[in-house]
């Protein structure tokens, strides 16, 4: 069953987006950010294939975007394969010399190596990729991954080496971020979704997107946010124009490489 035909999902993501102003006021009050303190230097584009392609779809998707990809300064593309396209694009990608290109992995285990079937720790994926997806909204949906389960594997994740992108969606963002108050990340992108523009396929207004990147910038402070929900070539400049963000998280968009190229071109122009 397709999420968008998930009678329970839907039913949650509806009501969250009735409660979401009211809710907001609550949990974070004033706004306190202002946009000199929010310069964003760094760019990023990332991409998450979710559960999509095999090995070789993989390898074909970057032999065609590598023919189309010009690395500009400052901005940093990162794609997140499934896992078990890791070890063949890892050495892949360092053949076609790609710059400011990395990998991440999806997600990883909230345990270290060891007996626990089925898992995939940090330790094992460090030498193939440099960031991890950790607390996606459809982990936290699906699999039951609770906040404590994200702290976990952020855990896990700085120990190995591996900057964490953390996702978080409204209007719960302020209990998400305060449970890694006890992580010691230097570097930490946060990617913000509202989990109902995946369900309805309609992004949120960039205007809320700049208030809720404030409102995560002011909880946790110097770290990277980033924006993704529903993001096309064709709506992407409303949120690279929005100064509270630091690039774009880009789902379904990011499986056809002309849609992904035309994203990161629009990032990189931004940057001219």
């Amino acid at each position: 069953m397709s999420v968008e035909n998930n009678p329970d999902f839907t039913r949650v993501m509806a009501q969250r987006a009735v409660k979401e102003e009211t809710e907001n006021a609550v949990l974070y009050g004033p706004l306190n950010f202002s946009r000199e303190e929010g310069v964003i230097v760094e760019k990023y584009v990332i991409g998450n294939w979710k559960c999509n392609k095999g090995a070789d779809e993989a390898r074909n998707w970057f032999a065609e975007f590598a023919r189309g990809y010009r690395p500009v300064k400052g901005l940093t593309v990162i794609i997140a394969p499934s896992f078990i396209c890791l070890q063949s694009l890892s050495q892949y990608v360092k053949a076609l010399g790609l710059e400011n290109l990395s990998l991440a992995a999806q997600d990883i285990s909230p345990f270290p190596k060891g007996s626990y079937t089925g898992a995939v720790a940090a330790d094992m994926v460090k030498d193939l990729v440099e960031y991890v997806i950790i607390g996606h909204s459809e982990r936290r949906h699906y699999f039951h991954e609770t906040d404590q389960d994200v702290a976990r594997k952020m855990g896990e994740a700085v120990d190995a080496g591996l900057t964490p992108i953390i996702c978080v969606d409204r209007p719960y963002a302020r209990s998400q971020l305060l449970a890694l108050n006890g992580s010691d990340s230097k570097e930490m992108i946060i990617a913000y979704g509202p989990v109902e523009a995946t369900v309805v396929r309609i992004p949120e207004s960039p205007k809320i997107a700049a208030e809720t990147a404030g409102i995560i910038s002011s909880i946790q402070p110097g770290r990277p946010v980033v924006y993704g929900g529903s993001l096309e070539p064709e709506n992407v400049k409303e949120y690279i124009d929005v100064p509270e963000l630091a690039g774009l998280f880009v789902g379904q968009a990011s499986l056809e490489v002309g849609s992904f190229l035309a994203i990161c071109e629009q990032m990189a122009a931004s940057m001219k």
